[in-house]
């Protein structure tokens, strides 16, 4: 019995040995096989960050691009702007620089051509003064010949002047122009010492030298003033004073009056000798032609030829107007015409 009993113990405690291990076995392998879990968890979230991060990023740069491709899209916009502009700035300079050129050009040719002129004029006065006899027709065109000629030096200076005040404003860059700037004053210098030299010889031969230079600005004055006198004398001749109207209307205004006549019968109207001008419309004698009646009744109170002047009647038998056929005849005897109408 005690051996069993021992024996039993004995085995008793090696089951509960047994059970303990394996229970120790279970607890390492549930640990384990958390611990495991874990890892693969994380490593799963490392993988599932990674992939996130990647993708965000991807975003991220492709974001970027697409803000860098815009913004270089937009400077280059820009920069095409900015050269257009240039291109369009430049092209006005230069369009601005060839008128300018343009016009330059046709003063060189405008100078060159009077200077041709002043030369022409030159040889001619030359011949002219050679010419032992001097008539006075001959000696007057020499004078207008040297006064053209002054007019031309004159206004080719200033032509010169503004020229080179030009080029010097411009900066002087055109190096052409200044070159045909300075032959055309050199040309223009050549011309005034000829000239001066043609004096000379002039006053050599008992020229009027203080008429040469002269702008014939008093014999201007004098044809002015005798065109003047020729005009007024001319209006003075032409001029001619017409005055119509009822005889109570000619007679308020002093023109007419009634004489002759016997108790006041068969009195005749007759032009005043004292009246004024005023009363009258001044008319030219050349171009009145006609004058207005619209009356039944109108005669003439001046006397004026029979013949140079007619009545005009219109349908109605009116007499519309006095046509005055030879003006010459018609205002001979008087510059004065007075009409006396009767409705």
């Amino acid at each position: 019995m005690k051996n069993d009993e021992g024996t039993n113990l004995k085995n008793g405690e090696g089951t509960n040995m047994k059970n303990e291990e394996t229970g120790n076995h279970k607890v390492i392998s549930e640990n384990t096989r958390i611990r495991y879990t874990e890892r693969m968890a994380r490593k799963k979230g490392v993988v599932k960050g990674a992939w996130t991060t990647g993708i965000i990023s991807f975003i991220f740069l492709v974001a970027v691009g697409i803000t860098g491709i815009s913004r270089y899209n937009t400077e280059q916009k820009n920069q095409l702007a900015v050269i257009e502009i240039q291109k369009q700035s430049f092209t006005e300079l230069l369009t601005a620089r060839d008128s300018v050129i343009n016009v330059w050009m046709l003063t060189f040719n405008q100078i060159e051509n009077d200077l041709n002129k002043v030369k022409e004029k030159e040889t001619i006065i030359t011949m002219k003064s050679s010419d032992m006899e001097f008539s006075k027709d001959k000696k007057q065109q020499i004078l207008q010949d040297i006064e053209y000629i002054n007019t031309l030096l004159d206004q080719n200076k200033k032509k010169i002047a503004s020229l080179t005040a030009q080029l010097k404003n411009s900066g002087g860059t055109i190096k052409g122009m200044q070159i045909k700037v300075a032959e055309l004053e050199a040309s223009m210098k050549l011309r005034e010492g000829e000239i001066s030299e043609l004096k000379v010889a002039l006053v050599e031969k008992d020229f009027e030298i203080g008429q040469l230079n002269t702008r014939m600005t008093d014999q201007q004055i004098a044809i002015t003033q005798k065109d003047e006198k020729i005009n007024n004398q001319t209006n003075e001749i032409n001029k001619g004073f017409l005055a119509f109207g009822t005889f109570k209307d000619l007679k308020a205004k002093g023109l007419v009056s009634k004489e002759g006549g016997f108790l006041g019968l068969g009195k005749k109207e007759s032009l005043m000798d004292d009246f004024a001008d005023s009363s009258f419309t001044q008319v030219n004698i050349t171009q009145m032609r006609d004058i207005p009646v619209n009356s039944r009744i109108a005669k003439l109170i001046t006397e004026h030829p029979r013949g140079s002047y007619e009545m005009i009647h219109d349908e109605d038998n009116k007499i519309s107007s006095i046509e005055i056929k030879d003006p010459g005849q018609f205002w001979k005897i008087s510059k004065y015409a007075v009409v006396e109408i009767k409705n």
